[in-house]
């Protein structure tokens, strides 16, 4: 019988499969568990018109570290060449769910390559604790060359951002830091294919004690085939380790529901359209809660131990009034803030900043606006850094400007 060098290769190869899927390595960060699309709404009719995403180009610190397919084993295959029986009943169940032919769902399952990379990326990092610093973080972050980037971007994107502060009330400066936060206004947007990264972590996620990681990626690589059967995606996209896209980092569930096209192409390209990424991240926001004209900061003096009052959480839990109940204060603001007190009206959150080895932590505190922030990634950390650049983008372009 005759028997193709590439069957040959792909046995081999998923043969070693088998034996990294048995014992999943645990090393490496976790990601966040807030990636945009994990519990998403449906978008409304016609929000989603044809997305077509370009690949990434290679750039950034993880380029290197991703290689070609076909360099890595199978992400579904049994050594036998066929389907991993899981992986089969996935993609039976995820084409009567969606309405897809099966026999398409898993041509393009079949080409789905394992990376240990990736693997390793998202594993829980092993040895002791890492003590949590903000003043690091921020560092980071709010750094005078992703300033200038970004006062750049706005310059360049002045009326899409425009339109998009007017569509869905989240000023342009907070759109600017997103996307800044997130590839430093495109220049990283991961160069994995997003069709390995979810397949890995989907079917071989590195640590067995968290099916429901496991299960998210299910449903983020559910949504990717989704939108390439339906022609909206190319099966060869690539982004980030964990399957983001594109300048803002959209996961395919948030691609598929609030992804919007912003310079009327009729298709969505959230890779090279500055219009199309930052539109969609102005609805992402705006379906999330943020609320027109509130900061994301209420301007309050706590009381001289705040650590009571903060519960952690992912909601805001307290009014103005259980806060000035506790010691809370309002401060001064000046006219030129365009900060009121409508924020006295709904509910805040006092969130906590830790810089964990020296027993210190910076409070503030959060308006609703702050929580919508924390569901584009759950972390008080990457919210708080969003909106610390936005301010100091914000004050850069006034400089520029001579206000």
């Amino acid at each position: 019988m005759f028997i193709s060098r590439r069957f040959l290769q792909i046995a081999l190869a998923t043969a070693a499969l088998s034996g990294c899927a048995s014992t999943p390595p645990h090393a490496g960060p976790a990601l966040s568990a807030g990636t945009p699309g994990n519990s998403a709404p449906a978008a409304a009719d016609g929000e989603v018109a044809r997305i077509r995403i370009g690949p990434a180009p290679a750039q950034g610190a993880l380029a290197s570290m991703d290689s070609e397919p076909g360099d890595e084993p199978s992400a579904v295959l049994s050594a036998s060449g066929q389907l991993r029986p899981e992986v089969q009943a996935y993609a039976r169940q995820l084409a009567a769910d969606r309405g897809l032919r099966v026999d398409a769902v898993v041509s393009a399952l079949s080409g789905a390559r394992y990376s240990e990379t990736v693997a390793r990326l998202i594993a829980p990092a092993p040895g002791k604790k890492i003590s949590r610093s903000w003043i690091t973080y921020r560092s980071r972050v709010v750094e005078p060359k992703t300033i200038g980037w970004g006062v750049t971007f706005w310059q360049e994107n002045h009326d899409s951002l425009d339109r998009a502060a007017q569509r869905f009330g989240v000023p342009a400066s907070v759109i600017v830091a997103i996307i800044g936060v997130e590839t430093r206004y495109g220049r990283n947007m991961g160069s994995f294919r997003v069709l390995d990264s979810l397949s890995t972590l989907a079917f071989d996620y590195p640590d067995p004690a968290k099916p429901e990681r496991a299960q998210m990626f299910r449903d983020q690589l559910s949504d990717f085939l989704t939108l390439v059967m339906q022609g909206k995606l190319d099966l060869q996209t690539r982004g980030s380790y964990a399957g983001a896209i594109g300048m803002p980092q959209f996961m395919p569930g948030s691609v598929m529901r609030y992804a919007i096209d912003g310079d009327g192409t009729g298709h969505i390209d959230l890779a090279n359209s500055p219009n199309d990424a930052i539109l969609s991240v102005g609805n992402f926001l705006m379906e999330h809660g943020w609320q027109r004209g509130l900061p994301v900061f209420a301007p309050v003096a706590l009381p001289a131990d705040p650590s009571t009052l903060v519960d952690g959480g992912l909601k805001p839990q307290r009014d103005w009034r259980g806060l000035q109940a506790a010691g809370a204060a309002a401060r001064p603001v000046t006219t030129s803030t365009g900060v009121g007190n409508a924020w006295q009206q709904g509910p805040l959150g006092v969130i906590d900043l830790p810089e964990e080895s020296a027993g210190t932590a910076e409070y503030r505190t959060a308006t609703v606006n702050f929580f919508a922030l924390t569901q584009y990634n759950r972390s008080y950390f990457y919210a708080t850094s969003v909106a610390d650049l936005a301010e100091a983008v914000r004050q850069r372009m006034n400089l520029v400007a001579g206000r």
